[in-house]
């Protein structure tokens, strides 16, 4: 039976939402202005944090939930194949990269190979940080063109000497990485970079983002989910829109320590770039078939 507590933790976040909500379509609205005759603005989501312009493979966190809360994992799955990448398939084993036409900043190093092998099931993804290590298994058998793609990046030293840029409040504990153009300075418009191509959303079904989990942040779109990935420390009641590629099996007292500093400045939705920094120095991934 759900408590007065339970009700108002819910209305909390659903206005908390909301608000992101509303701050994501502005800055899509600024930012398609600003680049109006070049290329369209993107508006990027991270656990549960509206990002606005990052992630596509990258914009800042943040929850394109509210939007999209009404679609099932069956439905932004088929979305995704009809519009955009398609997901994998288990008949070839292959999967579809595509390029980003969304615009932001590029870093570009090629495309990932599209043959896959979901063995082994699992595979180990270090981050190496300035604060420590940050170690995740990744589920390789459910997101296997997730792990491609990280794999893929990290062999080309994607993510090096790159700064996770955005850090959210006890409502949303998460910090989001993955976006190689990030100051993380708390004055720049960081989540715009990404790698120029994008995927389908994978494992969706009856996902979940608690204490824990990584997973990749994407626009409104189905189809969009790039470099970008958030770091979750404590539980965001999130809608299944965003692929949970892996479980932290080390580092989560690093992510309490960053969250224990708080952010810079608050960009207006609980959320801003950590007082901490957190450079990422080095990303390996092992496990063979």
């Amino acid at each position: 039976m759900a408590t007065g507590k339970d009700r108002q933790r819910q209305l909390a976040r659903e206005h908390h939402e909301r608000q992101l909500q509303r701050r994501a379509e502005h800055e899509q609205k600024a930012k398609r202005t600003a680049i109006i005759g070049s290329t369209a603005g993107v508006v990027i989501v991270v656990g549960g944090i509206v990002a606005a312009v990052a992630l596509l493979g990258g914009n800042d966190a943040g929850p394109e939930a509210a939007s999209s809360a009404s679609a099932s994992p069956a439905a932004t799955e088929a979305a995704s194949a009809a519009t955009g990448p398609k997901p994998y398939d288990a008949a070839t084993g292959t999967c579809d990269y595509v390029p980003d036409t969304t615009g932001g900043q590029v870093k570009d190093v090629g495309m990932p190979p599209t043959k896959v092998s979901t063995k082994p099931a699992t595979k180990t993804m270090t981050l190496k940080t300035n604060l420590g290590d940050i170690v995740v298994e990744l589920d390789n058998a459910k997101a296997p063109c997730t792990t491609n793609s990280l794999e893929f990046l990290a062999k080309k030293k994607y993510y090096d000497g790159s700064k996770c840029h955005r850090l959210g409040n006890d409502q949303f504990p998460m910090l989001q990485c993955g976006d190689p153009t990030a100051k993380a300075d708390g004055k720049s418009q960081d989540g715009s970079g990404g790698p120029g191509y994008v995927m389908a959303e994978e494992n969706l079904q009856g996902a979940q983002y608690k204490r824990g989990v990584m997973a990749m942040a994407k626009t409104s779109a189905p189809g969009s989910t790039g470099s970008q990935f958030f770091l979750v420390y404590g539980d965001i009641g999130l809608t299944p829109n965003y692929t949970p590629v892996g479980t932290i099996t080390k580092g989560l007292d690093i992510l309490d320590k960053v969250n224990k500093a708080g952010v810079i400045a608050d960009s207006g939705d609980g959320t801003g770039a950590p007082k901490q920094t957190v450079e990422i120095k080095d990303v390996t991934i092992t496990g063979k078939s």
